[in-house]
């Protein structure tokens, strides 16, 4: 059963997200400008991680490091962001809602919800009375945490230097880390989510496990819906017909970096139950 903290601490945070998403969304939709959009969901973040920690007021260590591992990841990820878009002048992921309210709505709410229910585990932590002394649990979430987080850097930077080079035009990545995986910057976010959920492991008990659904909602999210099938599409409508795409599509994995010398020779039923190569990251690659 939940305790009488955890459910205030879990309204407080349902509350402050939804009235934060809405005023973004809101000046989304009114004046058109969709720069502050992913800087509404990454700052929500570190206002959920402060004011829990800061409410309960015990700051005992599991808290404060749980606590500062979500805020150096949204803050890096909230100037990363905003530097991009600044820099790019707009994201061609926003074309189909900036002049579609319905569109811009659905996003804004699953935006609060994968803020919302991947601070779980920092939110139940912060609420709790419980102090045990740091445990594996602590630090096998801890360098989840932090191999995700580097990964998701070296990505995203690779990506950026990517698309800021004249001869990138008309090509697909594949420098760096996007040698490995066709996705590793979504992968560096899967690892470290699951490393505030393992974190949170001596703390949990009963009713609190939902706090799972963090990771849970977060990964079915972008293997599902707004990560990987988006851009597997796009990428194949765009390249689907030229041999060296599709040569790397097959030698490359979708998330797991994996050498392409031994990902290209795996079995493809072992490719889809192990490493997520899934039969609809592939549906306009072979209308192609």
């Amino acid at each position: 059963m939940l305790t009488d903290t955890d459910k205030e601490f879990l309204s407080l945070t349902a509350t402050v997200t939804a009235g934060y998403q809405l005023f973004f969304f809101l000046i989304a939709a009114v004046f058109q400008f969709d720069k502050l959009t992913d800087l509404a969901g990454s700052t929500n973040f570190v206002i959920i991680a402060l004011l829990t920690l800061v409410k309960k007021g015990s700051w005992h260590l599991r808290q404060v490091v749980l606590t500062a591992m979500i805020v150096i990841w949204s803050t890096r990820l909230a100037l990363y962001l905003f530097f991009r878009i600044l820099r790019w002048g707009e994201d061609k992921r926003y074309d189909r809602m900036r002049h579609n309210v319905g569109n811009l709505a659905v996003f804004f709410i699953f935006q609060g919800l994968w803020v919302w229910t991947v601070t779980l585990p920092v939110t139940v932590v912060n609420a709790s009375d419980k102090d045990p002394s740091i445990q594996a649990e602590d630090i096998i979430g801890w360098i989840m945490w932090f191999v995700g987080t580097i990964v998701e850097i070296l990505a995203d930077k690779d990506k950026f230097s990517f698309k800021n080079s004249p001869e990138s035009k008309g090509k697909w990545c594949e420098i760096g880390l996007w040698k490995y995986s066709r996705h590793p910057n979504y992968f560096g976010d899967i690892l470290l989510t699951w490393g505030y959920f393992v974190a949170s492991l001596p703390i949990i008990e009963g009713a609190e496990w939902l706090v799972l659904i963090g990771p849970v909602f977060l990964t079915l999210l972008l293997l599902f819906v707004s990560g990987l099938t988006i851009l597997e599409k796009s990428g194949d409508k765009k390249f689907g017909n030229v041999e060296a795409y599709r040569v790397y599509k097959k030698r490359t994995s979708p998330l797991i970096p994996l050498p392409r010398s031994i990902y290209g020779n795996l079995p493809y039923w072992f490719k889809a139950v192990f490493l997520f190569e899934f039969p609809i990251y592939n549906r306009y690659l072979n209308r192609n």
